[in-house]
């Protein structure tokens, strides 16, 4: 009995150590390190750290336009999805000079379109691209790359950042933090996750701890915040793409396992995390859940790789679980092609290693950016219209087209309208107005943009299959006429326009009569009075007939009297033979009252319609004088084309006193606009800054500070007179970092009472 017993204990040990045997990792295949690699110790041999980028770094998403994707030859993923990626856009393919032919002739033979594959020499130790690939960033409008200490003791594949900083010729930045791509996923706009792998190796290698790691990520990369999370799957690799992904800067794609599974419960809580973590835009994230079997079963679902508007989505070994996955992406992602790939070669998929791990996305040097980040969502407060503003950035340095920048909006699920944007003070910063709207509203809008190199870009990318939405609150009128459009422009002589007057009251309204300004102007089949009730619409015709005068291009009224008073509609001529020169649109006087008044801005247009001259802003001087300062639109010299116009802020300086008129000169290449100046001599008499009183440093590009023995209180407004900060004391510091680079009016209160107002720059 004895012997029998000792027997079944030794086949129970033999088996134990054969099962032990076969979950050893297969070292050649395995997304792991060789049992030599265990005991290497070393990282980042030839690394060299550098400081940060000057200028502001943007790490771009998977999602955002590729102009190619990486891989590596011998390849770990099939020659047939190579083939497919070359007809989405350049393959550029690492490959030992030894190994080029061999890989040449594999790729013919798979049928890869060869015009679109770019081989790049240099020595590698593995397929893992994504790891050791670099991270692609713009520093400002610059492509350029950050390198970091690759958490794998692979000399060749660490020094791969630099061969691609060879290969484009762009700037390298050395980031010392231990990191691997598997690890990071980033939304473009800042926001990054990683699981806290990376914490745990910088501070065992490196003696990084985590404060340092999320200063650098922020410095070298522009992440901020950094979402740094458990690991839910618990495996060797701890890479975060094997169990999440972004899908858009909203979206993110979690694996979900049985609730049997011992890690079900780590899964749920990282979903729970984002769900309850807001995204870029201000709301939580969109969590999309993809069912996965656990066990031994392949699902490598998350492991994706998005290349333009197709994603290659690596199917496991479970069919129903396969259709699954594909219409999940299909779902989250209207309008693209979701792509399933199986790898049925030496290199099959793993749970732990598959399609993204071995590719990385090249981002597009040459894009064009739409930043629309105030997105509009939930319910609105009410107002007659509402802004939408974005950035929008043409990496390839080519000019926007500003007639295809565009707000697309639809109202209560109809048919889709436009809004052009247009440029606002700050730099690449448009604005545009949805309109039309009634209380209880609901909204889907987009945001669209185009540049002359033929690049376009939607925000969301899922355009009108998924845009932004949000919900007007309920608003009742309560004695509004509502005239739309405000303005009629007319191009041409014999030319109707038409606006419409709505009665949204609760009474009946009379349109007494409308008189047009200008003779020119004159009623079209229209006869008054007429009276709208609740509710009713009607439709007034204006027609254009004769220019009054020589110079045919200023505002007229067009009076429109009802029983609820008057309402104006102005007539303006947009275009016309008559040319008229570089000319002051309003008064020619400037006048300074109030300490409200500084600054003052004025306006000029090219008024060259018929002979089309463009007219080039030389420089702006005061005449005899030394009183006033000046922020022209954009950089001097600067081009106004014919009908646009150019505008000037005017500044009284603080320390000028007792003077009360001036002028000056607007320069161009055509003729000269001069405007007088009135200044309040008691306004000035108040504005001179005391000798103890001090603002620095200005221009500011963060902090700045206000001191002084007399100080009581400081108030900083922008130019739109919105306040922004205010604070009491002697000495106050001002933290700017993050207030938006331009002109800000600072007010100083002394405790004597007087008031000074300075310019602040903020860079």
């Amino acid at each position: 009995m004895k012997k029998a017993l000792s027997i079944f204990t030794l086949l129970l040990l033999m088996a134990a150590t054969m099962q032990a045997q076969e979950k050893q990792p297969d070292w050649k295949r395995w997304h792991y390190l060789s049992e030599a690699e265990m005991h290497d110790k070393t990282r980042g041999v030839s690394f060299t750290e550098t400081d940060p980028p000057t200028g502001e770094p943007r790490f771009v998403a998977e999602f955002e336009p590729m102009q190619g994707v990486m891989i590596r030859y011998p390849l770990g993923i099939p020659t047939s999805l190579v083939a497919q990626m070359s007809n989405n856009c350049m393959v550029y393919c690492i490959v030992a000079t030894q190994q080029q032919n061999q890989a040449q002739s594999s790729f013919q033979n798979a049928g890869v379109n060869m015009s679109n594959v770019t081989f790049v020499n240099a020595a590698s130790n593995s397929y893992w691209v994504r790891d050791y690939a670099p991270w692609y960033i713009f520093e400002d409008r610059h492509p350029a790359i950050v390198d970091n200490i690759y958490n794998r003791p692979r000399p060749d594949d660490d020094n791969m950042s630099g061969v691609f900083a060879n290969f484009w010729d762009i700037p390298m930045y050395g980031m010392r933090v231990e990191h691997t791509g598997g690890n990071m996923m980033q939304d473009g706009r800042g926001h990054g996750v990683s699981d806290d792998l990376v914490f745990n190796e910088n501070l065992q290698h490196l003696n990084i701890n985590e404060a340092t790691v999320r200063q650098r990520m922020r410095d070298y990369l522009g992440i901020d915040p950094y979402h740094v999370t458990i690991d839910p799957q618990g495996d060797y690799i701890a890479h975060v793409d094997c169990w999440g992904k972004y899908l858009a800067p909203d979206k993110i794609l979690i694996a979900r396992l049985p609730q049997s599974n011992p890690r079900y419960p780590y899964y749920e809580q990282v979903a729970e995390y984002f769900e309850n973590t807001n995204c870029c835009w201000g709301y939580p994230y969109k969590v999309y859940r993809v069912d996965e079997p656990g066990g031994y079963t392949v699902a490598p679902y998350t492991n994706s790789l998005i290349l333009n508007k197709t994603v290659y989505v690596p199917l496991g070994s479970n069919s129903n679980y396969n259709n699954q996955a594909l219409a999940v992406y299909q779902e989250a992602m209207p309008g693209y092609e979701i792509v399933g790939v199986t790898n049925n070669t030496n290199t099959p998929w793993e749970n732990t290693d598959a399609l993204h791990c071995r590719t990385r996305g090249v981002m597009d040097f040459d894009m064009l950016y739409i930043d629309h980040r105030n997105v509009l969502f939930g319910e609105q407060e009410w107002q007659d219209s509402i802004p939408v503003v974005s950035k929008f950035i043409a990496y390839s340095g080519a000019n926007l087209k500003q007639d295809s920048l565009l707000v697309y909006y639809s109202i209560d699920g109809g048919t889709y309208q436009t809004a052009h944007m247009i440029a606002t003070d700050a730099p690449d910063v448009y604005i545009g107005y949805i309109k039309g709207y009634h209380g209880g509203s609901e909204i889907d809008y987009y945001v669209f943009g185009a540049d002359e190199s033929g690049h376009r870009y939607t925000q969301p990318v899922f355009a009108d299959l998924d845009p932004h939405h949000f919900t007007m609150e309920a608003h009742q009128p309560a004695g509004e006429l509502v005239i739309t459009p405000d303005t009629l422009w007319f191009n041409q002589m014999g030319e109707t326009k038409q606006f419409v007057i709505s009665n949204e009251t609760n009474e009946a309204v009379t349109i007494i009569d409308v008189e047009p300004e200008a003779p020119s102007f004159n009623l079209w089949e229209n006869t008054f009075p007429h009276t709208l009730q609740p509710g009713e619409r009607l439709t007034v015709t204006i027609n254009f007939q004769s220019p009054p005068g020589k110079d045919t291009y200023l505002p007229y009224e067009i009076l429109v009297r009802t029983t609820l008073g008057d309402r104006i509609v102005m007539g303006m001529v947009l275009n016309t033979a008559l040319d008229s020169g570089f000319v002051i649109v309003g008064a020619p006087v400037v006048e300074f009252n109030d300490l409200n008044s500084n600054p003052q801005q004025v306006y000029m247009q090219n008024r060259f319609f018929g002979s089309q001259i463009p007219v080039k802003v030389l420089s702006v001087t005061e005449n005899e004088t030394d009183y006033l300062s000046f922020e022209p639109q954009g950089t001097l010299p600067y081009t106004v084309e014919p009908a646009d116009y150019f505008d000037l802020d005017v500044y009284v300086n603080a320390m000028v006193k007792g003077y009360v008129q001036t002028t000056f000169t607007v320069h161009t290449d055509q003729n000269d606009c001069t405007y007088g100046v009135t200044i309040n001599e008691n306004l000035l008499s108040v504005n001179e800054l005391s000798a103890e009183a001090k603002l620095y440093p200005n221009p500011t590009t963060g902090q700045f500070t206000v001191e002084g023995a007399n100080v009581a209180k400081v108030e900083v407004f922008n130019l739109v007179g919105q306040k922004v900060h205010q604070a009491e004391g002697q000495v106050i510091n001002i933290d700017a970092a993050e207030w938006h680079k331009g002109i800000y009016l600072v007010n100083i209160l002394e405790q004597n009472g007087s008031v000074v107002t300075k310019k602040l720059v903020v860079k």
